[in-house]
């Protein structure tokens, strides 16, 4: 038997998507970075490509973490947003980190553990 409130709010939006939309602007902007840093992919013409996704990875994370007061008290929203809190360091950090350092790669690529253990906490619970 459900407790009274538990029931789950038809009204309230779902926010799984911006959770992947976060996930996916940033899985896209470290493709974009590796292939340019390969040689594969000359952005001489469009550098601000990757400087727009990582506004739209910024943005889509603070979308995905403001749904922990939107949302209300779903667990799986709740796990979500603390695995995905810590991401902001190395997201903030990376701005300032010149490009073409070797610490550049290294702090972009510490954050993705936190979009992944977000992703992972949305997904339901197996129940037997």
């Amino acid at each position: 038997m459900r407790r009274r409130g538990t029931a789950p709010n038809p009204e309230r939006a779902n926010a799984s998507p911006l959770f992947q939309a976060a996930a996916l602007s940033y899985a896209a902007n470290c493709a974009l970075g590796v292939t340019v840093a390969l040689r594969l992919v000359d952005t001489s013409g469009f550098r601000w490509l990757h400087h727009a996704l990582y506004i739209t990875t910024c943005a889509a994370v603070a979308a995905a973490l403001s749904s922990r007061w939107w949302r209300g008290p779903h667990h799986a929203t709740r796990r979500a947003t603390s695995a995905l809190a810590p991401a902001v360091v190395p997201l903030a950090a990376i701005a300032y980190v010149p490009t073409h350092s070797r610490r550049h790669p290294l702090i972009a690529l510490a954050a993705a553990p936190f979009f992944a253990a977000s992703l992972i906490a949305l997904r339901p619970a197996d129940r037997k």
